[in-house]
């Protein structure tokens, strides 16, 4: 049994750590607002600008000199797989739950007989896939560096993944991140960017459009500009859930704490009883002897 030194010295600890992941999800509680707020607000223009490329594709798909990120390769053998995860921990399970996504579709495409590898952007997904694929990691994004990846690490991202996919790297990239929905749902998703998908409803207006220049010089400039919205808005997406899941991990283990400060308490109390209760029976007993 401990002593009641040792049981001061952990009801200390543990109100100490207590104290720290409570400050830890006032901060992501402040941090969320911000973040959820930047998120939402680029959920519309990125709406729009998936409308537009709806409709400019529709119009150039199976034309001669399609760009080839709306066209592909024409195969479909080497996939790569775009982790976006934080640098940060104390987060729940926001960072697993997007690896294991990733690694969930690595496993299908490798049981479909495709070349599978990966780009991994933030540090805290990079273990687990070193640790399943090692030899298959094309490239690491840093953005320690950065306090909030924005716009401008998502432009180096693109440029990255473009000048892979020129020089015939990967025929297919998919994109990996997670959805805001709430500070208490974070969803992974999986989408492809590259090549472009087609529009899933053609273009039915009847309205004679007529574009100048024509519509594979336009997609051309538009389709790098759609690659950096898509990574951009994932990066969003992952700020907002990645603070959303650190309030919830701070607040379950703050009340965890909290639960084990009270069971602690009352084993010194009680441990406290006894040795009282034990001097007491001694100098009774003592007392009786003389």
């Amino acid at each position: 049994m401990a002593s009641l030194k040792e049981l001061k010295g952990r009801i200390n600890s543990v109100k100490s750590t207590q104290k720290i992941t409570k400050a830890k999800q006032m901060v992501a509680a402040a941090k969320l607002r911000k973040a959820q707020a930047a998120a939402e607000a680029a959920r519309p223009y990125a709406t729009r600008l998936n409308a537009v490329m709806a409709s400019l594709a529709g119009r150039v798909i199976g034309r001669e000199g399609a760009p080839k990120l709306l066209a592909g390769t024409g195969k479909d053998q080497r996939h790569m797989l775009v982790v976006a995860n934080s640098d940060k921990g104390l987060a729940g399970a926001f960072n697993s739950n997007i690896v294991r996504a990733a690694l969930l579709k690595a496993k299908e495409l490798r049981a479909e007989g495709k070349d599978v590898d990966f780009y991994l952007v933030g540090r805290k997904g990079r273990a687990p896939i070193r640790r399943a694929y090692p030899n298959n990691i094309a490239q690491m994004f840093d953005t320690t560096e950065v306090r909030e990846p924005g716009y401008a690490e998502a432009e180096r991202i693109v440029a990255e993944l473009m000048e892979m996919f020129q020089a015939g790297k990967f025929d297919v990239a998919h994109l990996f991140y997670s959805t805001f929905k709430s500070a208490l749902t974070q969803d992974p998703t999986r989408v492809q960017i590259i090549p472009v998908p087609a529009p899933e409803v053609a273009d039915t207006s009847t309205a004679a459009v007529e574009y100048e220049p024509d519509e594979e010089e336009i997609l051309a400039e538009l389709l790098p500009r759609y690659l950096k919205t898509q990574v951009f808005g994932a990066l969003l997406e992952n700020q907002a859930s990645e603070q959303g899941a650190s309030m919830t991990a701070m607040d379950n283990a703050t009340r965890n704490a909290g639960e084990l400060i009270q069971k602690l308490t009352i084993q010194y109390n009680r441990s406290r009883q006894a040795a009282i209760t034990t001097e007491l029976i001694e100098i009774i007993a003592g007392a009786e002897a003389l």
